[in-house]
């Protein structure tokens, strides 16, 4: 409470000391229902794209309808610069520009750190940020992050959709989105899903549903408050893929699921409740309070291929991994315009407090022939966990190991400044900084010991836009961000760590944005990157810094209305990278190209085409034998309005039947990826 009281009067004091001006504060642009692509909502700041510093791609929920989207996943292979990692299988993990991350994603630019596969049913629209992101999110976002926009109560409107679906594989998906005024000044709308999974692999199923309500009341002309609820529950098979051999996947596994049915799961509750609270205090300064609460249930446990030297048999490890996390967050923030002589600032000032409470036990598997957490068996089709290969009946006992138990605490407060400042019309400025006080204490419940860290870190951010006309930008950036010892999950902080300083990214970029014309743009940048990490020398005890992960690279990216007919989304990214020990990092491919292609042949009927290729990268750092092939991927899409209100949809991936392998965990775990697959979805408006 006494947290909630400190935000709300620094919200109302900031307010009550930021001069009024009589210019207009530009707003996000809405079209109907969906949010303008050249206007970022993840920034805070009404600032459209080409006034950014810094590299950014928007999908909007027209788009992830179109080209099919089911999940993050999707989206990133057609966004440069980023590219999908496995999660174990159970959780959405992305590499942004080399650095790969569980923990940096958010929604509605609110911190949604667990590890879970997120739904799209109810987005607005997807913003992709890339390099570091602290002044705005806070610790994390090393290499960028995402956010999901989220659907909103619209008032004085009624109107819905109902959209259907099923595969070739056998999954079916459903989801409603409904929005009705309540009186003269509030709108209630709601949102829900519901689908099955299933894919090419044995075993493969689940289930998964969500809802979110949103509630909007206009309490005055200037004030405008947004209740949320969701709720998700989820269910599926965890796949850790097939093992390697000779330095690559074996090909002649693509059908085995080194896994077992009863045993590799995951499952999720979560509920997640919000208040934002909206208000004019002029026609220049704007005001938002956030309050989040979270609740999630989070258990993932699995067999998967710990070892394979060739032959009909492979070593098998597991485990079971409980987690529950409880997340407070306030977040506030002003927005102000005003003028010093010639100069136009655009200043956000905010803070944000966060309490997380995190639970979490690891069980390693234990065979009873083995007494240990690996054991051999016999590669079939099913595999046989029941006997060991040397034919020898054996379980698995979860409870009989268990590897760790931790309950971390962590507070967070953080204060931040940016102000853009329009020099002139052709010349900008970005600066600003952020405080961030992480406090964490991590008690070990197995070992009976506790550690606590504290870290007060300062993240700047800085940026020079030129503007030689009006819809071109010349830009130079530079930010950092950093990561505590006790990583992005907060499951161990063991001594050693406890004395160490967070790891610290910080990232220079220079790139062009041109507005080619209203609806198409371009945008080419440049980046350096480069990690620094605080050591310990183990003999004499001093502490002192090295060099980590550095990643540079290019990104170009070309999306828009090419003509009233044909709208085209081309990307393109060339990543180097160099670990702290001078080899070549994981998961950064040589290159990754996308394109995506639709055409109104007329007004009911159109087309969609894609394609996506990916170069040969690193399975594990510094093992450049250990590779993941290179891969082309086709892509196809066709609808149809047979009415006004109801159209179908026809969606086919891998239309080529390509078998690719587009990313891996570890050694003996890469993923297969999805042969040939026809969706048939249905739209219904109202």
């Amino acid at each position: 409470m006494k947290k909630l009281i400190l935000c709300t009067f620094a919200f109302a004091l900031i307010a009550s000391n930021t001069s009024s001006f009589s210019q207009d504060v530009e707003e996000i642009v809405v079209k109907g229902k969906v949010l303008y692509s050249d206007q970022v909502t993840a920034l805070k700041t009404p600032v459209p794209i080409i006034d950014v510093p810094q590299t950014l791609s928007i999908v909007t929920d027209d788009e992830i309808r179109i080209q099919g989207f089911r999940e993050l996943g999707d989206i990133v292979r057609y966004t440069p610069g980023v590219n999908t990692s496995q999660g174990e299988g159970h959780r959405d993990s992305i590499v942004f520009r080399g650095v790969r991350s569980t923990a940096d994603f958010y929604l509605d630019g609110v911190r949604d750190d667990v590890q879970y596969y997120r739904s799209l049913y109810n987005l607005e629209q997807v913003e992709i940020l890339r390099g570091p992101n602290a002044l705005l999110f806070g610790r994390g976002g090393t290499g960028g992050i995402i956010n999901r926009v989220t659907k909103k109560a619209v008032l004085d409107e009624q109107f819905g959709s109902f959209d259907m679906g099923a595969d070739s594989f056998g999954a079916f998906d459903f989801a409603v989105d409904y929005n009705v005024s309540t009186g003269e000044k509030s709108a209630l709308r709601i949102n829900f899903h519901s689908d099955t999974l299933e894919n090419h692999r044995d075993y493969y199923d689940g289930d998964r549903y969500g809802f979110n309500p949103t509630f909007r009341l206009e309490l005055s002309p200037a004030t405008t408050l947004d209740l949320s609820y969701e709720h998700a529950d989820h269910e599926r098979f965890i796949d850790r893929g097939v093992p390697t051999l000779n330095g690559e996947p074996v090909e002649a596994f693509e059908e085995i699921v080194f896994g077992d049915t009863d045993t590799n799961l995951q499952t999720l509750r979560a509920d997640i409740y919000r208040a934002n609270l909206s208000h004019e205090f002029s026609d220049t300064r704007k005001g938002n309070l956030v309050v989040q609460y979270s609740d999630f249930q989070k258990m993932y446990k699995n067999y998967y291929a710990s070892g394979y030297s060739g032959g009909d048999t492979f070593t098998a490890d597991g485990y079971k991994d409980p987690t529950e996390r409880t997340n407070l967050i306030i977040s506030g923030n002003i927005v102000n315009e005003f003028q010093t002589g010639s100069a136009k600032h655009t200043l956000l000032v905010g803070a944000e407090i966060i309490d997380t409470e995190n639970e979490n036990y690891r069980y390693n598997t234990f065979f009873i022939t083995t007494e240990d957490d690996n054991e051999v068996f016999n590669i079939t089709r099913p595999i046989n966990f029941g006997v060991n290969a040397a034919g020898v009946r054996t379980y698995n006992d979860f409870t009989a190991d268990l590897k760790s138990s931790t309950e971390s605490d962590i507070e967070v407060t953080s204060i931040y400044i940016q102000d853009q400042i329009d020099v002139t019309d052709k010349f900008k400025i970005l600066l600003g900084g952020r405080f961030d006080n992480f406090d964490i204490t991590v008690r070990d419940i197995k070992k009976g010991t506790s550690e606590s860290r504290e870290d007060e870190e300062f993240s700047p951010r800085a940026g020079l836009i030129f503007k030689p006309q009006e819809n071109v930008s010349l830009y130079v950036s530079y930010a950092e961000s950093f990561l505590p010892r006790s990583g992005e999950q907060f499951k161990k902080l063991d001594a050693n760590a406890a004395r160490l300083d967070p790891d610290v990214y910080e990232s220079t970029e220079i790139g062009v944005k041109w507005d080619i014309r209203p609806g198409l743009s371009f945008t080419a940048s440049y980046f350096d990157s480069e990690q620094t990490i605080a050591t310990r020398d183990s003999d004499t005890g001093e502490n002192s810094e090295i060099v980590g992960l550095q990643v540079d690279g290019i990104e170009l990216e070309l999306k828009g209305q090419v003509t009233e007919k044909l709208s085209l989304a081309i990307g393109y990214s060339d990543l180097d990278g160099e670990t702290a020990k001078g080899g070549e990092p994981r998961e950064i491919p040589e290159y990754t190209a996308s394109l995506w292609a639709t055409y109104e042949v007329n007004d009911r009927f159109g087309i969609g085409f894609g394609v996506t290729a990916q170069g040969e990268s690193n399975i594990k750092n510094d093992k450049p034998g250990l590779i993941l092939p290179d891969y082309t991927r086709v892509d196809f899409a066709a609808y149809y309005d047979l009415a006004d209100d109801l159209s179908i949809q026809l969606n086919v991936e891998n239309v080529t039947d390509e078998l690719y392998f587009p990313h891996s965990h570890s050694t003996h775990q890469a993923s297969v990826g999805e042969p040939l697959n026809a969706r048939i979805s249905l739209r219904k408006t109202f």
